[in-house]
């Protein structure tokens, strides 16, 4: 018989051991033999993600999938779901076309795997691409514009109604979950825009294989991502368009297994129809990102003018804070904005909501350090040094929205043809069914 006291000791070493990671976990996975049992990854989901929790009541996994234990994990144990293998698989496979298309935290990190000084290697990274084997290499910003489009216009159409306000962003399948688990009668604040990769999945599959007269069967279509969480956003109904995710480190991996020397390779260009996008899609991999492009493109929807130069460089918005506030006037109505990093930051917001709080109009949240550049699939660094890391990812970001002239999504070339020629406006039927998804309460998962 287990004496009480003893009990006691298995109790406490179960909620300092290491977390829980299901086998059928799509966005991380754990090597067993690497693991230390040191619980670095339980501080960090508690202490800095903010899932507060006593992991072993859960029914099912209440993990996020969002990988900041991978980033933090000191032997190496945990790392994302690896799907690279099988897109090698559809590679060598000619009776189908492979589309990879790329977000723009990628290109700020990539360099990192290879010891390159250059701080942007989109160039490299699309031609590295080719070299593998993808038929077609397309750019996420054009996903982010469209969905700025969608998000700005819905922003809008709450403002006009008075409805569901705040509204939540909706980008980071990580905050998605959140909610959905810890805040389920929150979620018709959520915006109802897929993310990005998701809207270009079904841009790739519904529009572009039209384009080219292939059966949307045929293409295979794969997301390169910061993110670990996004593998888990694929498996849902609404966004299985998307084939496969794979994150930065896996783009690595299939470069050194081809042999691919990558810091010998020369620059191309995107490939054409959904070939890039405006500096507000760009920026959508930095926290504030989605926040300063969807300013820009609701200024233009609620006066009919481009955005002033303020709101190009739209500064409250940006830097390392962990909450950023931001009052703006658009014509005669005044807007209050929040961007958060971190679940840990937003659990006070939430409470005041849920009690009638309508102190701001939009809510960005974001759940990794700095956003999609400090995403869980990024290449692995100095936890000391994680800080500086992620902010000069994101300082490359804005680097590049500097130099485009294009700076708002509705100014995005091929985001025009695309209304004018498939989803003919934003919110529109097509839009709506193709581009726009619902939520689930998942509370259940936290059992008792």
């Amino acid at each position: 018989m287990i004496s009480s006291e003893l009990m006691e000791k298995e109790e406490v070493k179960e909620e300092k051991g290491p977390i829980p990671i299901s086998i059928n976990n799509p966005g991380i996975m754990r090597i067993e033999e690497r693991c230390i049992k040191c619980g670095r990854c339980r501080t960090i989901c508690q202490e800095q993600v903010g899932i507060k929790y006593d992991f072993s009541k859960a029914k099912r996994e209440v993990c996020l999938s969002c990988g900041q234990c991978i980033l933090n994990c000191p032997v190496g144990a945990l790392v994302p779901r690896f799907n690279y293998k099988k897109v090698f698989d559809y590679l060598y496979d000619t009776e189908k076309i492979v589309v990879a298309f790329t977000s723009p935290a990628v290109r700020v990190a990539l360099n990192e795997e290879f010891q390159s000084t250059e701080d942007n290697v989109e160039g490299k990274m699309v031609t590295a691409l080719k070299e593998l084997g993808f038929d077609y290499v397309f750019d996420t910003t054009f996903g982010a514009d469209l969905t700025i489009m969608e998000e700005a216009s819905e922003f809008v159409r709450r403002l006009k109604e008075n409805k569901d306000l705040p509204q939540f962003s909706s980008c980071c399948p990580a905050w998605v979950r959140y909610l959905e688990i810890y805040h389920p009668n929150l979620i018709n604040h959520l915006s109802t825009c897929k993310s990005p990769i998701s809207m270009q999945g079904a841009m790739i599959k519904n529009y572009f294989s039209e384009m080219i007269g292939v059966k949307k069967e045929d293409i295979i279509a794969v997301a390169v991502t910061p993110c670990t969480a996004k593998k888990r956003e694929i498996t849902l109904p609404d966004n299985l368009d998307t084939d496969y995710v794979i994150t930065t480190t896996e783009l690595a991996m299939m470069l050194r297994e081809k042999d691919i020397d990558f810091n010998s390779l020369t620059d191309s260009s995107f490939d054409s129809l959904m070939n890039r996008g405006s500096g507000a899609g760009v920026i959508f991999g930095s926290s504030g990102g989605v926040t300063e492009a969807l300013v820009r493109t609701a200024y233009h929807l609620l006066t009919g003018s481009d955005a002033p130069t303020e709101f190009l460089e739209f500064t409250p918005v940006r830097g390392l804070e962990t909450c950023k506030e931001a009052c703006i006037e658009i014509g005669k109505i005044k807007l209050n904005l929040l961007v958060i990093h971190g679940m840990l930051n937003i659990e006070d917001i939430l409470k005041e909501i849920e009690n009638g709080s309508k102190k701001y109009d939009f809510i960005e949240v974001m759940n990794c350090p700095l956003g999609c550049v400090g995403g869980g699939g990024q290449p692995l660094g100095i936890v000391s040094k994680q800080k500086e890391t992620v902010e000069r990812r994101s300082q490359g970001l804005y680097k590049e929205d500097k130099n485009l002239n294009v700076k708002a999504s509705y100014q995005n070339k091929d985001i025009i043809d695309i209304y004018k020629c498939f989803l003919d406006c934003p919110l529109s039927e097509k839009a709506e069914e193709l581009l726009h998804t619902s939520y689930e309460d998942r509370s259940s998962i936290l059992g008792e």
